[in-house]
């Protein structure tokens, strides 16, 4: 397995984007702000963007200085070549760590 890190900011941005075809196996945001926030997490088919038809969670909570668990389930997400996973937050404060493999 590999992991790609990346910062969520205030914009709808790619954390992940798939080189081929994957498999998510855990995805984690950790607000390490000093205010609580919420977040957004975007399954993105390739060639569509973020958006209200690839929302897959919305505005989640995260506590200050809490890590939450944004996909962590007994299946895994699988993506083709350049599909993404994209982030936003309502404050630049999260550290994005997603887990994958190829397959």
């Amino acid at each position: 397995m590999t992991i790609a890190l990346a910062q969520v900011t205030n914009t709808a941005n790619a954390i992940y984007t798939s080189s081929g075809n994957t498999a998510i196996t855990s995805l984690t945001m950790c607000n390490w702000g000093p205010s609580q926030v919420y977040a957004n997490l975007y399954v993105v088919p390739n060639g569509n963007t973020a958006g209200t038809t690839t929302i897959a969670l919305s505005n989640v909570l995260i506590p200050s200085g809490e890590t939450a668990q944004m996909y962590m389930f007994a299946e895994k997400l699988l993506l083709g070549p350049n599909d993404t996973v994209c982030a936003n937050t309502s404050a630049n404060t999260l550290t994005a760590i997603t887990s994958y493999t190829s397959l």
